[in-house]
């Protein structure tokens, strides 16, 4: 009788140093966004990292940058919306009728607005989830019914301006608690914005190194030490020069901090929560979820809620930008979304997208606009290039999808 000796068990120690794992599909959105960075950073002879042109992408983006955040989800549950930038427009006029017109106190005009774009969401939500109309269509007619809408709440006219402190919220910087703390060469920076800096890249050190322990735990692959901190080192300098930048200008945007704190809540239900697994098991395979017990139509309704209430939270902060909510107010930002969300990462058949990548999506389309303004291009040719873009980051998906496949 012969005996087969069992192999050991390989350590995930030992496991974690046979390779180093590279998605391309993660990690190529970020290296195309460094390099569009380095490209514009060199035509524009250096102003585009100065720490005011730095502050002024991140506050004309916000709203897109919002969208975006809701939109990956619509899109990752197999889903679109086409009407986002009607309910920016709908839900900015409510919320200067509430604030300028009667007078409402501005937090509590603030919520309504909110209501108001969870009650479009569940409209439409309603159509796609229970009725079964195809989102395409049921938001198509949604771009056209609000905007219609917001025709007649505004009367062609704007209304403005708003109060102080949905100004402040849209246009305005934290204010300099601690005062300034000399770097050297660069000059003085704010004390609480470099000590925010430091704080956020704490936390992404102390949440990668439990993912990692994690992943060794449960015996997968993960990357080498060595790697491992050099792609930690790589996000702590990037932060933190992005966070000085900041601080040398006029400290923290207020718009940037709500952004954190969506990324970082949206970013916690997409991949933690139990709604999370459900939005991409609904986009991935439809049969299988509704087979394994997912409530289908409860996901569907819920995901175009919320896509509702980030619209109006977007509306709030263009008006309150502007000073002013227009009839125009809106217009393509639902296109700039979608595009934020498709070269971010996200499938066209959905099932996969992050939320970081719809932010670093958004801010690649923002890098754009905002180099090619400074170096004087016609906006023709803005357009032409994010077209081009947007083609290409769904270009090389579907390639490394097929690459995988093959």
């Amino acid at each position: 009788m012969t005996t087969t000796e069992a192999r050991p068990a390989v350590p995930p120690v030992e496991r974690s140093k046979r390779r180093i794992s590279i998605n391309p599909r993660q990690s190529g959105i970020y290296v195309a966004f460094a390099l569009i960075v380095v490209l514009f950073e060199v035509l524009t002879g250096g102003a585009l990292l100065e720490p005011q042109n730095i502050s002024n992408i991140i506050v004309q983006n916000s709203y897109v940058l919002i969208l975006a955040i809701g939109m990956i989800l619509v899109i990752i549950s197999g889903h679109i919306d086409l009407s986002a930038g009607s309910v920016v427009a709908m839900t900015g006029a409510v919320s200067a009728v509430l604030m300028v017109n009667s007078h409402v106190p501005w937090f509590l005009a603030v919520l309504i607005t909110l209501v108001v774009g969870a009650a479009i969401g569940a409209w439409q939500g309603y159509w796609v989830a229970y009725f079964g109309i195809p989102a395409f269509i049921v938001t198509l007619a949604g771009m056209l019914a609000f905007r219609a809408l917001t025709l007649t709440v505004l009367g062609n006219q704007g209304i403005g301006p708003f109060p102080d402190a949905i100004r402040t919220l849209s246009n305005g910087f934290t204010s300099g608690y601690l005062g300034n703390i000399g770097l050297g060469p660069l000059g003085g920076a704010d004390l609480v914005s470099l000590l925010a800096g430091v704080a956020a890249v704490a936390g992404i050190v102390f949440t990668q190194w439990r993912k990692r322990a994690g992943r060794m735990g449960y015996g997968q692959d993960v990357d080498p030490f060595g790697v491992f901190v050099l792609k930690i080192a790589g996000i702590a300098v990037l932060v933190l020069a992005l966070v000085v930048q900041l601080a040398r200008f006029k400290n923290l945007p207020w718009v940037l901090i709500l952004l954190a704190v969506l990324v970082l809540g949206y970013s916690l239900v997409a991949g933690k929560s139990v709604f999370g697994r459900h939005i991409y098991a609904v986009g991935g395979n439809l049969q299988a979820a509704t087979l394994s017990g997912v409530k289908v139509k409860q996901v569907t309704f819920w995901i175009f809620v919320n896509m509702g209430v980030l619209a109006a939270l977007a509306g709030i902060i263009f008006a309150g930008r502007l000073n002013q909510a227009g009839p125009t107010a809106g217009v393509n930002f639902e296109l700039d979304a979608i595009a934020a969300a498709f070269i971010g990462g996200a499938a066209v058949q959905g099932g996969v997208g992050k939320v970081v990548g719809a932010i670093t999506g958004g801010l690649i389309m923002a890098v754009i606009n905002n180099g090619m303004s400074l170096i004087g291009a016609p906006s023709e040719r803005v357009m032409l290039v994010k077209g081009v873009v947007l083609l290409a980051a769904v270009a090389y998906d579907i390639w490394t999808k097929r690459r995988a496949a093959s």
